[in-house]
């Protein structure tokens, strides 16, 4: 008996040593690989991972002459102050329901436009039609502001000028809070739309070409293909890009809100992630803004955790 036990206790011991030897062998055996992961490996580990450590001062009183380890800690003090905050609201508002808007008026059409370029046949218009639609996408943010508000200026917009020479009197549409989220997602979706056929023309393309020649056969219209042939194929790739964009509801970019927004439309353009630049560099509140940002992540994060989990006990279409 006493044998039997000693022969456990060293399998027990020499177990996770093999498991680290089989480990390394692999590898070994495959280092070609583990070779063309690293750059990625390593970019993620020291400018995504390594940074983190300074999230601690989202607890702390952050005193740059002290640096982060030798600041003082103030336990949750800056979460239950922007939570008391009287903006608190607002921002969640505003940030909550552009992205809402995003999401409904921005996901469905390149999903549209890729099943419609994939049904033209004629080689020239199907080129064209794709390049004016992508060629948004390679404007920068800066160049992107600075048309819309060419395009939209009282005095000198064409897109003003076009609207009153039909007869309609011209809102405006830079400073009225209530058209700024149109404008925000309307000019997003011009600018990105194209793109985001990329992905959907790829799923469609590996569509069997004998699924539709029977379905030719069997007498279905171009429009039945395309819902019980092509939509199918698209809704696991529509899946997993859903389940992203819910992950990211609260992550409105700040760039192109920042350049397009004013005093006076200000009470619908403020989201979290302006707030947080102002109060971060313009304020020079770092641990408030810092808590402020990760109470966003945190969110998004979950956001991201129970739509997918939401999605694997009705489908298959998951990211883990």
């Amino acid at each position: 008996m006493p044998n039997t036990n000693a022969a456990a206790s060293s399998v027990a011991l020499s177990s996770p040593a093999k498991r680290r030897k089989g480990i390394g062998r692999k590898i070994v055996r495959n280092w070609e690989l583990y070779l063309f992961i690293a750059p990625a490996f390593f970019y993620f580990l020291i400018f995504s991972y390594g940074p983190m450590y300074g999230i601690q001062i989202a607890f702390k009183s952050y005193i740059p002459t002290k640096g982060i380890f030798g600041s003082p800690w103030v336990g949750f003090d800056h979460f239950v102050r922007f939570f008391h905050s009287y903006y608190f609201w607002d921002l969640i508002w505003n940030t909550l329901s552009i992205s809402l808007y995003e999401l409904a008026v921005g996901f469905p059409i390149p999903i549209i436009l890729a099943l419609a370029f994939n049904e033209v046949r004629n080689g020239f218009f199907k080129k064209l039609a794709q390049t004016v639609t992508y060629a948004p996408h390679f404007i920068s943010v800066v160049v992107m502001a600075g048309m819309i508000i060419s395009f939209l200026s009282p005095s000198t917009g064409i897109l003003v000028r076009m609207i009153e020479w039909l007869g309609f009197a011209a809102p405006d549409l830079l400073t009225d809070p209530k058209w700024f989220k149109t404008m925000y997602v309307l000019s997003g979706v011009w600018q990105s739309a194209g793109w985001g056929t990329i992905i959907y023309l790829a799923a469609l393309a590996g569509v069997d070409p004998g699924l539709h020649e029977a379905a030719i056969i069997d007498g279905a219209s171009r429009f039945q293909r395309v819902r019980h042939i092509n939509i199918p194929t698209l809704l696991p790739t529509m899946t997993i890009l859903l389940i992203l964009n819910m992950g990211s509801l609260f992550g409105v970019g700040f760039e192109k809100i920042l350049l397009l927004q004013n005093p006076l439309n200000m009470s619908s353009s403020d989201v979290i992630s302006t707030y947080v630049y102002r109060s971060g560099l313009v304020d020079a509140q770092y641990s408030f803004s810092t808590a402020i940002g990760l109470f966003n992540s945190v969110i998004n994060a979950i956001l991201l955790v129970v739509v997918n989990q939401i999605v694997r006990r009705t489908s298959e279409n998951s990211l883990w």
